[in-house]
């Protein structure tokens, strides 16, 4: 009985990280709006696709959502909370500002107020979602690497130094990205359409985009590990 509840856990956690590694690649392709496809359809498409991993994604941690108005809050706890419902409120109104787009919809809409909430709505999204990936990074390698070493040699430390001078030259791109790319006048709509550089390429545009999630899932990642350690010495 054990060994099955066991295994029965290991499938839904199995589920849930695939479900969310898909929901993150296709977040990073949707953030280039209609520019990136031949037609907008397979734009709209992919963000129904988007929709339906959401709602499994809330049904997988439907316990969580429940237990929302029960326990005490610490500190953790709060920006956990913050940035899970950051990302149901954004994802609402990226699917509203989407729907009232959409080709299949037999009721037109003000297109100009539909663009403002699909643009300002996806842009906070993704950096909620990148918080999210951030604050997980430790059970999302626990999952792919298995349990971290405790090595304490001389060589260990070398990689461990060369593996943080990486992420912050990444987390250094990600910063110049972030304003390349032009996230603020978005977050704020201080720019009112999405504008895409076809000049730097798509390749360059996924490059970019992955950079903001690393800095903003780092920055989420060491803030929850301070958070955290503050609780237990408290």
């Amino acid at each position: 009985m054990g060994t099955q509840r066991a295994v029965k856990c290991m499938t839904k956690s199995i589920q849930m990280m695939l479900i969310d590694i898909l929901m993150t690649l296709l977040s990073v392709v949707l953030m280039g709006g209609t520019l990136l496809f031949f037609d907008e359809r397979v734009h709209q498409v992919l963000g129904m696709l988007m929709l339906v991993l959401w709602i499994l994604h809330v049904v997988l941690h439907r316990r969580w959502y429940s237990s929302i108005f029960r326990g005490r809050y610490v500190p953790y706890r709060i920006m956990q909370t913050v940035v899970n419902v950051g990302i149901s409120v954004c994802a609402f109104f990226v699917v509203l500002g989407g729907l009232m787009m959409a080709w299949f919809m037999p009721v037109h809409f003000n297109m100009r107020t539909a663009l403002s909430i699909h643009l300002v709505y996806s842009h906070w999204y993704y950096l909620f979602m990148c918080a999210h990936v951030g604050m997980h990074l430790d059970m999302i390698f626990s999952h792919l690497c298995g349990k971290k070493p405790t090595e304490t040699s001389a060589k260990a430390k070398g990689v461990l130094l060369a593996k943080r001078i990486a992420l912050a030259l990444v987390c250094g791109y990600g910063v110049y990205a972030f304003i390349l790319r032009r996230v603020p006048l978005y977050l704020f709509l201080r720019q009112r359409f999405f504008f895409l550089d076809l000049e730097r390429g798509y390749i360059l545009f996924a490059v970019d985009y992955i950079s903001i999630l690393v800095l903003f899932a780092s920055l989420a990642h060491y803030l929850g590990k301070i958070l955290r350690r503050r609780a237990r010495e408290k």
